[in-house]
């Protein structure tokens, strides 16, 4: 694989990351103090919309990791 098509892969997972983050932080409050989530008042969240959000994430860090797998097996055959 090219280091464009990585790049583009790298970018997607970046893109899914930021999508997530930002669910969370129009949902809970962050500390002042440390900037971390706040949960003390036990917000409630869409699990559906979680699940999903991560759902993504989670796929393009595989997609990514298989990347990087099927470059090493190339590499050790070389």
């Amino acid at each position: 694989m090219d280091i464009e098509a990585i790049r583009k892969e790298l970018k997607a997972y970046e893109a899914r990351r930021d999508e997530f983050y930002r669910f969370l932080d129009e949902h809970i409050p962050r500390d002042a103090s440390t900037g971390l989530y706040d949960f003390k008042d036990k917000v409630m969240l869409d699990a559906e919309k979680v699940y999903e959000l991560f759902h993504k994430l989670d796929y393009q860090a595989r997609k990514i990791r298989g990347i990087v797998v099927n470059e090493i097996i190339e590499k050790q055959a070389q």
